[in-house]
Protein backbone atom coordinates (compact mmCIF):
# COMPACT_ATOMS: atom_id res chain seq x y z
CA UNK A 1 0.00 0.00 0.00
CA UNK A 2 1.20 3.50 -0.84
CA UNK A 3 2.33 5.53 2.18
CA UNK A 4 -0.52 7.93 2.89
CA UNK A 5 1.25 9.80 5.69
CA UNK A 6 2.14 12.73 3.46
CA UNK A 7 -1.48 13.66 2.75
CA UNK A 8 -2.37 17.17 3.86
CA UNK A 9 -6.09 16.62 3.35
CA UNK A 10 -8.41 13.70 3.75
CA UNK A 11 -8.95 11.18 0.99
CA UNK A 12 -11.95 12.04 -1.15
CA UNK A 13 -14.84 9.78 -2.01
CA UNK A 14 -14.30 7.90 -5.26
CA UNK A 15 -10.58 8.71 -5.41
CA UNK A 16 -7.87 6.15 -6.28
CA UNK A 17 -6.32 6.65 -2.83
CA UNK A 18 -9.58 5.76 -1.13
CA UNK A 19 -9.92 2.71 -3.35
CA UNK A 20 -6.39 1.70 -2.40
CA UNK A 21 -7.17 2.09 1.29
CA UNK A 22 -10.34 0.00 1.08
CA UNK A 23 -8.54 -2.70 -0.90
CA UNK A 24 -5.77 -2.71 1.72
CA UNK A 25 -8.33 -3.21 4.49
CA UNK A 26 -10.06 -5.98 2.55
CA UNK A 27 -6.82 -7.81 1.73
CA UNK A 28 -6.12 -8.57 5.39
CA UNK A 29 -9.64 -9.32 6.61
CA UNK A 30 -9.61 -13.12 6.30
CA UNK A 31 -6.11 -13.41 7.76
CA UNK A 32 -7.11 -11.28 10.75
CA UNK A 33 -10.10 -13.53 11.32
CA UNK A 34 -7.85 -16.60 11.09
CA UNK A 35 -5.31 -15.24 13.56
CA UNK A 36 -7.81 -13.59 15.94
CA UNK A 37 -5.98 -10.35 15.23
CA UNK A 38 -7.56 -6.98 16.02
CA UNK A 39 -7.25 -4.57 13.06
CA UNK A 40 -4.94 -2.04 14.71
CA UNK A 41 -2.84 -1.76 11.54
CA UNK A 42 -5.94 -1.18 9.41
CA UNK A 43 -7.10 1.61 11.73
CA UNK A 44 -3.63 3.16 11.60
CA UNK A 45 -3.99 3.19 7.81
CA UNK A 46 -7.34 4.93 8.25
CA UNK A 47 -5.62 7.59 10.37
CA UNK A 48 -2.84 8.14 7.83
CA UNK A 49 -5.39 8.52 5.06
CA UNK A 50 -7.44 10.89 7.26
CA UNK A 51 -10.50 8.90 6.35
CA UNK A 52 -12.22 10.14 9.50
CA UNK A 53 -12.28 13.63 7.97
CA UNK A 54 -13.95 12.62 4.73
CA UNK A 55 -17.14 14.51 5.69
CA UNK A 56 -15.41 17.77 6.63
CA UNK A 57 -15.37 20.51 3.97
CA UNK A 58 -12.29 20.48 1.73
CA UNK A 59 -11.45 24.01 2.92
CA UNK A 60 -11.09 22.59 6.44
CA UNK A 61 -8.80 19.76 5.39
CA UNK A 62 -11.60 17.26 4.84
CA UNK A 63 -12.75 15.18 1.92
CA UNK A 64 -16.00 17.06 1.26
CA UNK A 65 -18.11 13.89 0.99
CA UNK A 66 -21.89 14.14 1.02
CA UNK A 67 -24.01 12.33 3.59
CA UNK A 68 -25.13 9.76 1.02
CA UNK A 69 -21.51 9.19 -0.02
CA UNK A 70 -20.64 8.52 3.62
CA UNK A 71 -23.21 5.72 3.75
CA UNK A 72 -21.89 4.39 0.44
CA UNK A 73 -18.48 4.35 2.12
CA UNK A 74 -19.92 2.31 4.98
CA UNK A 75 -21.21 -0.22 2.45
CA UNK A 76 -17.75 -0.44 0.90
CA UNK A 77 -16.05 -0.77 4.28
CA UNK A 78 -18.60 -3.40 5.29
CA UNK A 79 -17.65 -5.41 2.23
CA UNK A 80 -13.95 -4.98 2.96
CA UNK A 81 -14.06 -5.72 6.70
CA UNK A 82 -17.23 -5.07 8.64
CA UNK A 83 -15.21 -4.84 11.86
CA UNK A 84 -13.40 -1.76 10.56
CA UNK A 85 -16.65 -0.13 9.47
CA UNK A 86 -18.14 -0.77 12.89
CA UNK A 87 -15.08 0.58 14.73
CA UNK A 88 -15.53 3.93 12.95
CA UNK A 89 -19.25 4.18 13.64
CA UNK A 90 -19.15 6.51 16.66
CA UNK A 91 -16.41 8.67 15.16
CA UNK A 92 -18.53 9.60 12.18
CA UNK A 93 -21.47 10.28 14.48
CA UNK A 94 -19.36 12.79 16.40
CA UNK A 95 -18.24 14.38 13.14
CA UNK A 96 -21.87 14.85 12.05
CA UNK A 97 -22.45 16.71 15.28
CA UNK A 98 -19.37 18.88 14.68
CA UNK A 99 -20.64 19.77 11.21
CA UNK A 100 -23.69 21.39 12.81
CA UNK A 101 -21.83 23.15 15.59
CA UNK A 102 -20.13 26.52 15.83
CA UNK A 103 -17.67 28.22 18.16
CA UNK A 104 -14.02 27.78 19.13
CA UNK A 105 -14.45 24.37 20.83
CA UNK A 106 -16.14 23.00 17.74
CA UNK A 107 -13.43 24.46 15.49
CA UNK A 108 -10.69 22.91 17.62
CA UNK A 109 -12.15 19.44 17.29
CA UNK A 110 -12.69 19.82 13.57
CA UNK A 111 -8.98 20.57 13.31
CA UNK A 112 -8.15 17.39 15.22
CA UNK A 113 -10.42 15.34 12.96
CA UNK A 114 -8.79 16.92 9.89
CA UNK A 115 -5.40 15.72 11.19
CA UNK A 116 -6.68 12.15 11.19
CA UNK A 117 -7.48 11.76 14.88
CA UNK A 118 -10.34 9.42 15.73
CA UNK A 119 -13.05 9.93 18.34
CA UNK A 120 -15.06 7.16 19.97
CA UNK A 121 -17.93 7.15 22.44
CA UNK A 122 -18.51 5.58 25.84
CA UNK A 123 -22.06 6.24 26.98
CA UNK A 124 -24.02 2.99 27.44
CA UNK A 125 -24.55 1.67 30.95
CA UNK A 126 -26.28 -1.53 32.01
CA UNK A 127 -28.42 0.20 34.61
CA UNK A 128 -30.71 1.71 31.97
CA UNK A 129 -33.12 0.04 29.56
CA UNK A 130 -31.60 -0.79 26.16
CA UNK A 131 -31.80 2.24 23.90
CA UNK A 132 -32.83 4.67 26.64
CA UNK A 133 -31.38 8.15 26.38
CA UNK A 134 -33.03 9.79 29.40
CA UNK A 135 -31.61 7.66 32.24
CA UNK A 136 -29.12 9.23 34.66
CA UNK A 137 -25.48 8.23 34.31
CA UNK A 138 -23.95 6.08 37.02
CA UNK A 139 -20.52 7.10 35.77
CA UNK A 140 -19.84 10.30 37.68
CA UNK A 141 -17.42 13.10 38.42
CA UNK A 142 -16.66 13.70 42.07
CA UNK A 143 -14.56 16.19 44.03
CA UNK A 144 -11.37 14.87 45.58
CA UNK A 145 -8.39 16.51 47.30
CA UNK A 146 -6.58 16.15 43.98
CA UNK A 147 -9.30 17.74 41.90
CA UNK A 148 -12.32 16.35 40.04
CA UNK A 149 -12.13 12.65 39.21
CA UNK A 150 -14.18 10.43 36.91
CA UNK A 151 -15.25 6.92 37.98
CA UNK A 152 -17.52 4.34 36.39
CA UNK A 153 -17.88 1.65 33.75
CA UNK A 154 -19.33 1.85 30.26
CA UNK A 155 -20.49 -1.11 28.17
CA UNK A 156 -20.82 -1.72 24.42
CA UNK A 157 -18.22 0.95 23.74
CA UNK A 158 -17.81 0.09 20.08
CA UNK A 159 -14.48 1.17 18.62
CA UNK A 160 -13.15 2.56 21.89
CA UNK A 161 -10.17 0.20 21.89
CA UNK A 162 -8.76 1.95 18.80
CA UNK A 163 -9.71 5.58 19.39
CA UNK A 164 -7.50 8.57 20.17
CA UNK A 165 -10.29 10.28 22.11
CA UNK A 166 -13.38 9.13 23.99
CA UNK A 167 -16.61 11.06 24.43
CA UNK A 168 -18.13 10.07 27.77
CA UNK A 169 -21.54 10.69 29.23
CA UNK A 170 -21.32 11.31 32.98
CA UNK A 171 -23.07 12.87 35.95
CA UNK A 172 -21.27 16.11 36.75
CA UNK A 173 -20.39 17.66 40.11
CA UNK A 174 -23.75 19.43 40.20
CA UNK A 175 -25.70 16.23 39.53
CA UNK A 176 -26.51 17.19 35.94
CA UNK A 177 -25.52 15.30 32.80
CA UNK A 178 -22.28 16.28 31.11
CA UNK A 179 -20.25 15.19 28.13
CA UNK A 180 -16.50 14.84 28.44
CA UNK A 181 -13.89 14.15 25.81
CA UNK A 182 -10.59 12.77 27.06
CA UNK A 183 -7.61 10.92 25.56
CA UNK A 184 -8.11 7.18 25.41
CA UNK A 185 -4.74 6.61 27.03
CA UNK A 186 -5.17 8.99 29.98
CA UNK A 187 -4.11 7.35 33.29
CA UNK A 188 -7.04 5.53 34.87
CA UNK A 189 -8.76 4.73 31.55
CA UNK A 190 -8.86 0.95 31.12
CA UNK A 191 -9.79 -0.59 27.79
CA UNK A 192 -9.39 -4.36 28.28
CA UNK A 193 -10.66 -5.45 24.86
CA UNK A 194 -13.12 -7.84 26.50
CA UNK A 195 -15.81 -8.02 23.80
CA UNK A 196 -16.59 -11.75 23.38
CA UNK A 197 -19.31 -11.78 20.73
CA UNK A 198 -19.20 -14.55 18.13
CA UNK A 199 -19.57 -11.90 15.41
CA UNK A 200 -17.94 -8.51 14.86
CA UNK A 201 -15.26 -9.94 17.11
CA UNK A 202 -12.69 -7.18 16.68
CA UNK A 203 -14.83 -4.07 17.11
CA UNK A 204 -13.68 -3.28 20.66
CA UNK A 205 -17.31 -3.30 21.79
CA UNK A 206 -16.64 -4.35 25.38
CA UNK A 207 -16.16 -2.27 28.49
CA UNK A 208 -14.25 0.88 29.34
CA UNK A 209 -13.59 1.55 33.01
CA UNK A 210 -12.66 4.93 34.49
CA UNK A 211 -10.68 4.71 37.72
CA UNK A 212 -10.06 8.11 39.33
CA UNK A 213 -9.45 9.72 35.93
CA UNK A 214 -8.44 13.36 36.22
CA UNK A 215 -10.94 15.83 34.76
CA UNK A 216 -10.10 19.42 33.85
CA UNK A 217 -12.14 22.33 32.46
CA UNK A 218 -10.89 21.69 28.92
CA UNK A 219 -12.26 18.14 28.99
CA UNK A 220 -15.89 19.20 28.63
CA UNK A 221 -17.40 18.63 25.23
CA UNK A 222 -20.50 20.76 25.27
CA UNK A 223 -23.98 19.34 25.56
CA UNK A 224 -23.71 16.14 23.55
CA UNK A 225 -21.70 13.70 21.52
CA UNK A 226 -24.17 11.99 19.27
CA UNK A 227 -24.81 12.78 15.63
CA UNK A 228 -28.27 13.99 16.47
CA UNK A 229 -28.13 16.74 19.07
CA UNK A 230 -31.22 18.86 18.54
CA UNK A 231 -32.64 16.56 15.88
CA UNK A 232 -36.20 15.14 16.01
CA UNK A 233 -34.92 11.57 15.50
CA UNK A 234 -31.29 11.65 16.67
CA UNK A 235 -30.42 7.95 16.22
CA UNK A 236 -31.44 7.43 12.58
CA UNK A 237 -27.90 8.19 11.41
CA UNK A 238 -26.43 5.36 13.48
CA UNK A 239 -29.01 2.83 12.37
CA UNK A 240 -28.57 3.56 8.69
CA UNK A 241 -24.91 2.82 9.40
CA UNK A 242 -25.86 -0.64 10.69
CA UNK A 243 -27.96 -1.38 7.62
CA UNK A 244 -25.12 -0.15 5.41
CA UNK A 245 -22.63 -2.49 7.07
CA UNK A 246 -24.93 -5.47 6.52
CA UNK A 247 -25.43 -4.42 2.90
CA UNK A 248 -21.65 -4.34 2.56
CA UNK A 249 -21.33 -7.86 3.96
CA UNK A 250 -23.94 -8.98 1.43
CA UNK A 251 -21.82 -7.46 -1.33
CA UNK A 252 -18.88 -9.53 -0.05
CA UNK A 253 -21.06 -12.65 0.14
CA UNK A 254 -21.96 -12.19 -3.53
CA UNK A 255 -18.34 -11.68 -4.61
CA UNK A 256 -17.16 -14.60 -2.48
CA UNK A 257 -19.74 -16.79 -4.21
CA UNK A 258 -18.22 -15.97 -7.60
CA UNK A 259 -14.71 -16.60 -6.31
CA UNK A 260 -15.66 -19.93 -4.78
CA UNK A 261 -17.39 -21.15 -7.95
CA UNK A 262 -14.41 -20.24 -10.14
CA UNK A 263 -12.06 -22.01 -7.73
CA UNK A 264 -13.95 -25.31 -8.01
CA UNK A 265 -12.73 -27.90 -10.49
CA UNK A 266 -15.44 -30.52 -10.12
CA UNK A 267 -19.21 -30.52 -10.24
CA UNK A 268 -21.76 -32.77 -8.57
CA UNK A 269 -22.18 -36.08 -10.43
CA UNK A 270 -25.82 -35.24 -11.20
CA UNK A 271 -25.13 -31.63 -12.29
CA UNK A 272 -26.26 -30.55 -15.75
CA UNK A 273 -22.78 -29.20 -16.59
CA UNK A 274 -19.25 -30.42 -16.01
CA UNK A 275 -18.00 -26.93 -15.15
CA UNK A 276 -19.59 -25.49 -11.97
CA UNK A 277 -19.86 -21.98 -13.44
CA UNK A 278 -21.96 -23.39 -16.29
CA UNK A 279 -24.40 -25.24 -14.01
CA UNK A 280 -27.81 -23.45 -14.09
CA UNK A 281 -28.41 -24.31 -10.43
CA UNK A 282 -25.15 -22.65 -9.42
CA UNK A 283 -25.91 -19.72 -11.71
CA UNK A 284 -29.27 -19.31 -10.01
CA UNK A 285 -27.70 -19.33 -6.55
CA UNK A 286 -25.09 -16.74 -7.52
CA UNK A 287 -27.66 -14.59 -9.29
CA UNK A 288 -29.91 -14.68 -6.24
CA UNK A 289 -27.09 -13.55 -3.96
CA UNK A 290 -26.15 -10.65 -6.24
CA UNK A 291 -29.79 -9.60 -6.45
CA UNK A 292 -30.16 -9.67 -2.68
CA UNK A 293 -27.04 -7.56 -2.28
CA UNK A 294 -28.35 -5.02 -4.80
CA UNK A 295 -31.71 -4.79 -3.02
CA UNK A 296 -30.05 -4.19 0.35
CA UNK A 297 -27.83 -1.42 -1.02
CA UNK A 298 -30.78 0.28 -2.74
CA UNK A 299 -32.75 0.29 0.50
CA UNK A 300 -29.85 1.76 2.45
CA UNK A 301 -29.26 4.55 -0.03
CA UNK A 302 -32.97 5.39 -0.16
CA UNK A 303 -32.99 5.86 3.61
CA UNK A 304 -29.72 7.80 3.38
CA UNK A 305 -31.23 10.22 0.84
CA UNK A 306 -34.22 10.74 3.14
CA UNK A 307 -31.91 11.57 6.05
CA UNK A 308 -29.99 13.98 3.80
CA UNK A 309 -33.26 15.80 3.13
CA UNK A 310 -34.07 15.92 6.83
CA UNK A 311 -30.65 17.32 7.69
CA UNK A 312 -31.01 19.94 4.98
CA UNK A 313 -34.23 21.10 6.66
CA UNK A 314 -32.66 21.44 10.11
CA UNK A 315 -34.44 24.23 11.97
CA UNK A 316 -37.18 24.55 9.35
CA UNK A 317 -40.87 23.77 9.82
CA UNK A 318 -40.68 20.61 7.70
CA UNK A 319 -37.80 19.08 9.66
CA UNK A 320 -39.93 16.90 12.00
CA UNK A 321 -41.89 15.38 9.12
CA UNK A 322 -38.78 14.70 7.05
CA UNK A 323 -36.96 13.25 10.05
CA UNK A 324 -39.86 10.90 10.78
CA UNK A 325 -39.84 9.83 7.12
CA UNK A 326 -36.12 9.02 7.25
CA UNK A 327 -36.51 7.01 10.45
CA UNK A 328 -39.52 5.19 9.03
CA UNK A 329 -37.78 4.31 5.77
CA UNK A 330 -34.76 3.01 7.64
CA UNK A 331 -36.96 0.91 9.92
CA UNK A 332 -38.63 -0.64 6.87
CA UNK A 333 -35.24 -1.20 5.29
CA UNK A 334 -33.95 -3.02 8.37
CA UNK A 335 -36.90 -5.43 8.44
CA UNK A 336 -36.21 -6.45 4.84
CA UNK A 337 -32.40 -6.31 4.95
CA UNK A 338 -32.20 -8.53 8.03
CA UNK A 339 -34.35 -11.15 6.31
CA UNK A 340 -32.33 -10.98 3.09
CA UNK A 341 -28.96 -10.99 4.79
CA UNK A 342 -29.42 -13.89 7.17
CA UNK A 343 -30.87 -15.99 4.36
CA UNK A 344 -28.15 -15.01 1.89
CA UNK A 345 -25.33 -15.80 4.31
CA UNK A 346 -26.76 -19.32 4.53
CA UNK A 347 -27.64 -19.67 0.84
CA UNK A 348 -24.00 -18.91 0.02
CA UNK A 349 -23.26 -22.54 0.86
CA UNK A 350 -25.66 -23.73 -1.84
CA UNK A 351 -23.11 -22.93 -4.52
CA UNK A 352 -20.84 -25.82 -3.56
CA UNK A 353 -20.24 -28.85 -1.43
CA UNK A 354 -18.67 -29.68 1.87
CA UNK A 355 -15.47 -27.76 1.14
CA UNK A 356 -17.28 -24.49 1.77
CA UNK A 357 -17.84 -25.30 5.44
CA UNK A 358 -14.14 -25.75 6.14
CA UNK A 359 -12.86 -23.30 8.74
CA UNK A 360 -10.14 -22.19 6.35
CA UNK A 361 -12.76 -20.77 3.97
CA UNK A 362 -14.01 -18.41 6.72
CA UNK A 363 -17.37 -18.10 5.01
CA UNK A 364 -19.16 -18.52 8.32
CA UNK A 365 -17.88 -15.09 9.37
CA UNK A 366 -20.46 -13.45 7.15
CA UNK A 367 -23.41 -14.98 8.99
CA UNK A 368 -21.78 -14.36 12.37
CA UNK A 369 -21.13 -10.71 11.56
CA UNK A 370 -24.59 -10.12 10.08
CA UNK A 371 -26.22 -11.73 13.08
CA UNK A 372 -24.18 -9.62 15.51
CA UNK A 373 -24.99 -6.34 13.73
CA UNK A 374 -28.69 -7.16 13.31
CA UNK A 375 -28.99 -7.99 17.02
CA UNK A 376 -28.35 -4.35 17.94
CA UNK A 377 -32.11 -3.89 17.72
CA UNK A 378 -34.29 -6.82 16.65
CA UNK A 379 -36.23 -6.41 13.43
CA UNK A 380 -39.36 -7.48 15.31
CA UNK A 381 -39.31 -4.17 17.19
CA UNK A 382 -38.93 -2.25 13.94
CA UNK A 383 -41.72 -4.20 12.21
CA UNK A 384 -44.14 -3.59 15.10
CA UNK A 385 -43.38 0.14 15.05
CA UNK A 386 -43.87 0.31 11.28
CA UNK A 387 -47.14 -1.61 11.52
CA UNK A 388 -48.41 0.56 14.36
CA UNK A 389 -47.65 3.67 12.33
CA UNK A 390 -49.37 2.28 9.23
CA UNK A 391 -52.49 1.18 11.12
CA UNK A 392 -52.88 3.84 13.78
CA UNK A 393 -50.58 6.69 12.80
CA UNK A 394 -48.59 6.20 15.99
CA UNK A 395 -45.23 8.00 15.75
CA UNK A 396 -42.12 5.88 15.95
CA UNK A 397 -40.36 5.61 19.30
CA UNK A 398 -37.84 8.38 19.65
CA UNK A 399 -34.95 7.06 21.65
CA UNK A 400 -31.91 4.98 20.88
CA UNK A 401 -33.15 2.57 18.22
CA UNK A 402 -35.01 4.83 15.74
Amino acid sequence: MTDLADLTTAVTYGSPRLRELIDHIAAGAVERDERDEPPFAAIDAVRRARLGAIRLPVAQGGGGASLVELFELFIELGAADSNVAHILRSHFGVVENLLRGTGPVNARWRERVARGELIGAASTELGAKAGATDAPYQTSITRTPHGPRLNGTKHYTTGSLYMDWLVIGATDLDGEKAQLIIPGDRPGVHRPGDWDGFGQRFTGSGTVTFDDVAVGPDDYFGTGASAGDGLPYPATFFHIQLNAMIAGILRRVASDAVEQVHSRSRAFYHATADVPAEDPIVQYSVGLLHSQAFAAEALVLTAAAALRDAYAAHGAAEEPELSLRASLLNAKAKVVIDELANRAASELFDIGGGSLVRRGAHLDRHWRNIRAIAAHNPKTLKAVAVGRYALLGTPLPNQGFF
